[in-house]
């Protein structure tokens, strides 16, 4: 269910995943990268995670953040899910090193920024709603 009460909660969860991919990406070179397969599908898991908490967000608080490439962050989890056979590892590797950073510092603007006791209570179809 994508409540509006539950996109803090999301967005949380996006950021703790993110932390998860920094701390098991950091100082690894891309060859390192698809060589360690522990840590390539540590990798692989948590930025499936934050594709769906992406997905599990609102329509609503997408739409009033449009800065983030939503649809992006979440084709990256279908692939991850569904493709898996078809992963490109090297597109897996740019986006932990460089997608989640990015993804990660606008998701901890939105949370520092938002009002959400006043989230929670706008109606969705008030489409004007900003940070």
């Amino acid at each position: 269910m994508r409540e509006r009460a539950r996109d803090k909660g999301r967005l949380e969860d996006i950021l703790e995943y993110s932390d998860n991919v920094t701390m098991l990406i950091k100082g690894y070179t891309y060859e390192a990268f698809v060589g360690e397969k522990r840590t390539y599908y540590s990798v692989m898991k948590n930025v499936e995670v934050v594709g769906e908490a992406a997905y599990m967000l609102s329509k609503a608080f997408k739409k009033a953040h449009p800065a983030t490439p939503w649809k992006t962050v979440q084709g990256m989890r279908n692939v991850l899910v569904h493709d898996y056979a078809g992963i490109d590892s090297k597109e897996l590797y740019n986006t932990a090193v460089n997608g989640i950073p990015e993804l990660r510092r606008q998701v901890e603007r939105y949370l520092t920024e938002t009002d959400w006791e006043a989230w929670a209570t706008v109606p969705d179809d008030f489409e004007d709603f900003a940070e």
